[in-house]
């Protein structure tokens, strides 16, 4: 069927995000665990960002964060989840008093990020999140997770439709998705992304995502004839139906479709070369008046496949994509990161992070701007939080205080739009599907200072103090 808005009211996104305090890595809980008894209740505040991007990406639409504040809203422990972790061999040391605390569980911190929708880059947070230590370790694995792939896939979705040039591009991967709930997920980022709409029918419930679709092959095969197949479809369906003209020879399904004697919504091509066909179909099409219809194309379709055909000409109207979108079959992942940068004890900040090898990041929380001229994006700037400078727009917006919303789940549809609305302002090179130049990002000087300072406190002082030691047995 042709894409069309469902009349549904869309559930709650909080009744998909409910019961999933399990869904954690298992250090989670033993470093709770070990705060708890330790009496570690410092406030903390973790970023999650991207450490580097793929070769592939000049940029990354930011995404997952409806469902990691539905997960923040919701996260709690049931009795069976504690009697499970009670019984753990790893726990056996753990007091009682810990699972008492686990049975009262709530998030309670307060999180900013950056708007879904909105490009971003390496380094740059996408999520803040500033809580008592032990809550704010153990979201660290789900907001991983759903940040990681639903970033990925709008990433994926954005490039996508960027290169159908206005045609509309339909997501068709749940089957080839990782498992059915990424299939749903997959389906939100994708039209978060700027797809149109989506074959998933419980994206469409759970989110009032568009639903688009057509028949399977099995469908023309039932009948006795391909004609009637068509015949029958367009009775059910007749403002909506799209003919999968390729069951058995397309240009002779193409004259079958066109030769109806009534209006055909569409036409799919699922196979073969797709810029050929579509040219001889569209003629057959319009040699018997049938100009409206609509010509689909599909069938392992990516960004770069879809390029060609619209540079050669092709007179297709609407893509549907799979495989290539659901899984951003060619980046799979995502260096996503989660990193403590600052704690805050007895009213006094200590600043935080790591100097091993290849992943240093900067300390403290931070800002990210944005720079514009002439109405198109320039260049971005990561800066310590409370750094202003003039004519830049912060990315980093509070979106949680006290483990509640700040303001009500976002239409998805107005999240589309602002995705499309970056990218129109994003200068057309960095919209290359390949060897697109680098976005400028820099790093503060105030920013530099500060990791600078740390890195002495951290490194260079206790190098120093060791270098003094050695010294002084070496003279003993």
């Amino acid at each position: 069927m042709l894409p069309h808005q469902a009349k549904g009211k869309p559930v709650a996104t909080p009744q998909t995000n409910s019961d999933r305090a399990l869904l954690v890595d298992l250090y989670e809980l033993t470093m709770a665990a070990a705060y708890f008894e330790h009496r570690v209740d410092c406030r903390a505040t973790f970023e999650l960002f991207v450490r580097s991007m793929p070769q592939e990406r000049a940029y990354l639409v930011a995404a997952g964060l409806d469902a990691a504040l539905g997960y923040l809203e919701n996260l709690h422990f049931t009795e069976g989840d504690v009697n499970y972790l009670q019984g753990l061999p790893a726990f056996k040391t753990v007091s009682p008093a810990f699972f008492e605390h686990l049975r009262q569980f709530r998030f309670t911190g307060d999180v900013s990020a950056v708007a879904e929708g909105t490009p971003v880059f390496a380094d740059e947070p996408i999520l803040q999140v500033t809580a008592p230590i032990l809550e704010a370790q153990v979201v660290e694995t789900y907001l991983l997770s759903v940040v990681n792939f639903e970033t990925l896939i709008a990433s994926k979705a954005a490039r996508v439709v960027r290169a159908a040039r206005g045609r509309g591009v339909l997501e068709f991967g749940t089957r080839r998705a990782h498992g059915p709930e990424a299939g749903v997920r997959a389906a939100r980022a994708a039209y978060v992304g700027g797809c149109a709409a989506t074959s998933n029918v419980l994206a469409g419930y759970r989110y009032g995502i568009p639903l688009a679709g057509t028949a399977a092959h099995s469908w023309t095969q039932v009948f006795s004839s391909e004609r009637r197949s068509f015949e029958a479809l367009l009775e059910t369906f007749p403002e909506s139906a799209i003919l999968l003209i390729d069951t058995y020879e397309p240009l002779q399904g193409a004259e079958t479709a066109a030769t109806l004697g009534r209006k055909v919504p569409g036409v799919r091509l699922d196979s073969g070369d797709l810029l050929e066909k579509s040219r001889a179909v569209r003629e057959i099409l319009n040699r018997h008046g049938l100009k409206e219809t609509k010509i689909v194309a599909s069938g392992d379709l990516n960004e770069f496949k879809i390029e060609e055909l619209l540079t050669h000409g092709a007179p297709i109207d609407l893509f549907g994509v799979g495989t290539d979108l659901a899984t951003s079959r060619d980046v799979p992942t995502l260096s996503v990161v989660y990193k403590l940068v600052e704690i805050e004890h007895d009213g006094r900040i200590e600043y935080k992070t790591k100097f091993s090898e290849q992943k240093v990041y900067s300390p403290g929380r931070k800002q990210v701007f944005r720079f514009s001229r002439g109405g198109k994006y320039h260049h971005d700037v990561i800066a310590c939080c409370g750094e202003d400078p003039p004519e830049a727009e912060a990315l980093l917006q509070p979106v949680m205080r006290g483990g509640r919303r700040l303001e009500p789940t976002a239409p998805i549809q107005g999240i589309r739009a602002r995705t499309l609305a970056h990218l129109d302002r994003w200068p057309e090179a960095y919209h290359a599907l390949r060897d697109a130049p680098t976005y400028p990002v820099a790093k503060s000087a105030q920013l530099d200072r500060l990791l600078k300072e740390v890195r002495e406190r951290y490194v260079e002082a206790p190098q120093a103090l060791s270098a003094q030691r050695d010294s002084r047995g070496d003279a003993s």
